[in-house]
């Protein structure tokens, strides 16, 4: 039964399934070559040393922008990223809203890394003033994960909130208020911080322009296969045929 189904099959099919390989291997191949030229660009964005801009709102930044902002910390609520690895060891980001102006806009300062505690407790935050102060910081972003399981922000009314992976968007929502779109990193001699190590993603662009080249490889041996493949079957036919 399973002889004849094989002998049914078109002969087509498998060049068409090879085929349809090839093409996704160039296509991922691609796409590595696309990460790795955007990883590039953010790494030579973040090694501009251009001077400090004064931010005010509605105002456009570039990531990784150098940034000067007034406003006041907003120390009683607080969000502890949870999850955050440094140095082989778990951790949080504190991320402290800050109030912009008369209009209590907010911008969210993620003030750097503080380890988790043995006893897998969250750490009490030491308190901040709430005075007018002078930041300076880059433009950046909240840390993503390729894949997150259930709410972002831990339920419960207590502060600061533990999250996992959120968006600003989830954030703005337990602030009750919206935020700027981008996240201010705090500078590292900032002493209203803790550990802070801001660089472009880990994995730089090279490492994505050897996956590429993985991926054109195997697309090239496949298309190779094929080829040889089709050229022999050609043969085989002309031979049964003369």
């Amino acid at each position: 039964m399973k002889q004849s189904s094989l002998k049914s099959m078109p002969t087509w099919l498998p060049f068409l399934a090879g085929f349809a390989l090839v093409i996704q291997f160039a296509g991922l191949g691609g796409w590595q070559v696309s990460r790795g030229l955007e990883k590039r660009a953010a790494q030579e964005l973040y090694a501009d040393d251009s001077g400090l801009t004064t931010w005010v709102a509605g105002m456009e930044v570039r990531p990784y922008q150098k940034l000067r902002v007034q406003g006041r910390f907003d120390g009683q609520r607080q969000f502890l990223l949870d999850n955050i690895i440094l140095n082989s060891r778990y951790g949080y980001y504190v991320v402290t809203p800050l109030i912009l102006d008369a209009d209590n806009q907010l911008l969210l300062v993620n003030r750097g890394w503080i380890e988790r505690a043995a006893n897998g407790l969250a750490p009490v935050l030491p308190a901040i003033d709430a005075e007018l102060v002078t930041v300076h910081g880059r433009a950046g972003s909240l840390p993503r994960a390729g894949y997150k399981m259930g709410a972002a922000v831990s339920p419960g009314s207590a502060w600061p909130k533990l999250a996992v992976y959120p968006t600003i968007a989830e954030l703005a929502a337990e602030l009750g208020q919206d935020v700027q779109a981008f996240v201010l990193l705090l500078e590292p001699d900032d002493e209203r911080g803790f550990v802070r190590h801001w660089v472009p993603e880990e994995m730089g662009p090279g490492r994505h322009f050897a996956y590429a080249l993985q991926w054109f490889a195997m697309a090239a041996v496949l298309a190779a296969l094929l080829i040889w493949h089709w050229r022999r079957r050609r043969a085989e036919l002309r031979s049964t045929h003369a």
